[in-house]
């Protein structure tokens, strides 16, 4: 069976390689970092995985699939493996493939060449953190896809995003971790009411800190209530 996942908006990760390189504020204190180093292990050192490379080959239960978690699908090091990864999503049609990434300006580049408008199986996103990565979106916007997502986390000051037309979903979510950096929840509002504006489907993972409440770190409620809107997922 797939790896279970914490994370509330997917059913379970793939990481066919771990380890990344920071690229910008919202890895200061990314939580793989943190897990290789207690371990005693290089978070620097991208690795292709031993044990976990063809495992969606072997789940036969369809489910949604956080990508590289560990890592970034379009990280310059992953190249020498990418085009087989590509072949085991295409391989398992079943499954549908959350692929997020701090590095848009490489998708281009690193499609598979039966790309074509987008494989149904898979959903591309790109992680922006404050206002400052509003390009990300750009960029995004421009690539065909089947379906196109922002993770606003952790989520470090407002965003306008500006028309939102060809992106399908929007998380937003606060720091969580020793060290994590407060989420004014006036941001998380700012964008939720962007989302409600252009009928795009909203999602808040969490508002961050250093406890948890009822499971989630800092408690997933905004105004009393959770949002959990999730794109359709026809299998």
């Amino acid at each position: 069976m797939a790896e279970v996942s914490s994370i509330e908006w997917t059913d379970g990760t793939w990481n066919p390689w771990h380890g990344c390189i920071k690229v910008s504020p919202g890895c200061k204190n990314c939580y793989m970092y943190r897990g290789k180093e207690r371990w005693g292990r290089n978070p620097r050192a991208v690795t292709r995985s031993r044990t976990t490379f063809e495992d969606p080959l072997h789940w036969s239960e369809p489910r949604l699939i956080f990508t590289c978690s560990w890592s970034d699908w379009f990280i310059e090091d992953a190249d020498t493996w990418r085009d087989e990864a590509w072949s085991i999503i295409r391989r398992t049609p079943r499954h549908t493939y959350q692929i997020l990434t701090k590095r848009p300006e490489r998708i281009h580049i690193c499609l598979p060449p039966d790309w074509g408008n987008g494989w149904p199986n898979v959903w591309l996103g790109v992680s922006i953190e404050n206002a400052a990565y509003l390009t990300r979106k750009d960029i995004l916007r421009s690539i065909p896809c089947h379906l196109r997502f922002i993770s606003a986390e952790p989520l470090l000051g407002p965003i306008d995003f500006g028309p939102l037309d060809g992106i399908h979903w929007i998380i937003t979510g606060g720091e969580s971790g020793p060290r994590a950096r407060p989420m004014d929840p006036s941001w998380a509002r700012l964008i939720r009411a962007q989302c409600l504006a252009s009928r795009v489907a909203y999602f808040h993972k969490q508002n961050g800190g250093t406890r948890k409440v009822a499971g989630a770190w800092g408690g997933r409620l905004l105004d009393g209530r959770t949002w959990d809107s999730i794109p359709a997922v026809v299998y």
